[in-house]
């Protein structure tokens, strides 16, 4: 079957995107590894629009079920990993690892991945204190010194999460300034368990058979410090999943797929790209929600009006 679209992926901005190809009637396969999207390891959302507070898992189910009741005969979902997509003669050829599918456009909607840390010792105590999941390991050290490195929103919704149950938490920034929203970063700074360090490096993570502590240098005075604590967790960026169309599409160094803020047109006629793994300057489950939105208007408008 020569589909009108392929999505693929299973975030926000994936079943936006099919939800909106359903009700135009565009014959659409969603091709799906996983549902959710990043968002899935957070105990509790509170700016996903129209819902006050939502876990990442029953947000990933609301997705699923609302793809699944629009769905009709126009959508056929598959949970498969995309490994490549190729340009044929009629659109694009996808090949995942459970089959191959053709389609006359695609929407990648694929996010990004954790970044790790780089800095000697990360490696040797990954999962030994060292994570980079807070809800997955928050609750094993309670009562504890923490740390949490990264400045963005991420760093300060995951240090909120710790202050609930840990000891104290330092959060430790490489740049100046914070990234994060400036209501969160002075609501946390409130916390008498809270401390935040700015332009700092990593320079060891420390420990025996488990992280002890951490060696950070103050760029300003150029001094080290060492910072005793019992968990480490790190929010230092996202790689964009953008392997399997490297060949196709025009990327920036950061490997995000490069599009046309307007449309959500990539370099390519007839690839569309939505959410965190593209170019666009803010990376919110709401904004990746409407740009696949916006996408759609224009793959409808390609199919249908020529455009």
């Amino acid at each position: 079957m020569l589909y009108d679209v392929i999505i693929i992926g299973g975030g926000p901005a994936a079943v936006a995107g099919g939800v909106y190809a359903a009700r135009k009637r565009l014959k659409t396969l969603f091709v799906a590894g996983e549902w959710g999207g990043q968002s899935i390891v957070s105990d509790d959302i509170q700016n996903w629009i129209g819902t006050p507070s939502i876990s990442g898992a029953d947000l990933a189910k609301s997705l699923k079920t609302h793809l699944e009741t629009y769905k009709s005969d126009i959508v056929d979902i598959k949970e498969d990993w995309v490994q490549q997509v190729e340009k044929t003669p009629e659109g694009f050829k996808v090949t995942a690892a459970k089959g191959e599918y053709l389609g006359k456009t695609v929407l990648v909607a694929t996010g990004a991945s954790r970044r790790k840390l780089e800095a000697p010792g990360a490696l040797q105590f990954d999962q030994k204190g060292l994570t980079y999941c807070a809800t997955c390991d928050g609750p094993l050290f309670a009562d504890r010194d923490v740390a949490v490195i990264g400045g963005g929103n991420a760093g300060f919704e995951t240090a909120a999460q710790l202050l609930a149950y840990c000891k104290s938490v330092t959060l430790l920034h490489r740049n100046p300034e914070f990234k994060a929203d400036a209501v969160t970063v002075e609501k946390l700074l409130k916390n008498p368990k809270f401390r935040a360090l700015r332009n700092v490096d990593i320079v060891e993570i420390k420990g025996d058979k488990f992280v002890s502590g951490l060696t950070y240098k103050d760029k300003d005075s150029g001094e080290n410090h060492e910072l005793p604590v019992e968990g480490i967790f790190v929010e230092v960026g996202n790689i964009p999943a953008t392997d399997f169309v490297k060949d196709l599409v025009q990327l920036n160094q950061n490997r995000s797929i490069i599009v046309d803020g307007k449309s959500q047109r990539t370099s390519l006629l007839g690839i569309w790209a939505a959410g965190d793994c593209t170019d666009a300057l803010y990376h919110q489950n709401n904004i990746a929600a409407g740009d696949a939105i916006k996408a759609l208007e224009d793959i409808y408008a390609h199919l249908h009006l020529g455009k």
